[in-house]
């Protein structure tokens, strides 16, 4: 096995610091940091998303995954940033006004990750404002709305509002999600994606950034 598959092979099982020599001795070995990326990191990860989305794997396993990930890609950035090698694309993410709920969020955000995007997560409770002000400041293309109560799915629809009056909405994609959520709701309020699960919603986001 080359050491590429090695670093995706040891990511899939959460070890952290094996994922960390490994990539250093990739590196060593004259790998480009975009391939150890690429067909390690994000390669293992995708693999996790897919289990994940089959039931074959769980939330401790992707949490493991995704922290094995990040040391790996934190060992990387200084050189990914001198090739030049940039984020396949920018999301904002945030669980709306009024809910503090963020399991579902932080699984989604690491889903995306997994898949070489660049995530700025506002947290929770966030307003429809701070999803207008930080897909300004960030040139995000994407904003992920999550919700996990009845009370406050509502918002999504501001949030909606909020673009369309900043004049934004054409430069972004809207995702939604969270238990309340299904397709008819997104439709409704003008979103444009609704997904089931966190694997499914980095499917979809990617697809978005690369279309």
């Amino acid at each position: 096995m080359s050491v590429l598959q090695d670093i995706s092979a040891a990511l899939q099982r959460g070890r952290m610091p094996k994922v960390k020599e490994l990539v250093t001795q990739a590196l060593e070995q004259g790998e480009s940091p975009k391939a150890i990326l690429e067909d390690g990191l994000l390669a293992g990860m995708s693999v996790i998303g897919e289990k994940f989305k089959n039931n074959e794997v769980f939330v401790p396993e992707v949490l493991v995954a995704a922290r094995a990930m990040n040391a790996g890609t934190a060992l990387l950035k200084a050189k990914l940033q001198e090739e030049g090698v940039a984020a396949k694309g920018k999301a904002v993410i945030g669980t709306v006004k009024g809910d503090l709920h963020d399991i579902g969020k932080n699984l989604v955000k690491l889903m995306l990750e997994g898949k070489g995007l660049e995530v700025i997560d506002l947290g929770v409770d966030v307003s429809p404002e701070k999803f207008v002000e930080a897909v300004n400041e960030q040139g995000a293309q994407l904003v992920c709305c999550s919700a996990l109560l009845t009370t406050t799915m509502g918002e999504m629809k501001h949030v909606v509002e909020a673009l369309e009056k900043a004049g934004v909405r054409d430069k972004v994609k809207v995702m939604v999600g969270g238990a309340p959520i299904t397709q008819s709701f997104c439709d409704a309020i003008g979103a444009d994606a609704y997904t089931p699960d966190a694997a499914s919603a980095a499917d979809k986001a990617l697809e978005f950034v690369t279309a």
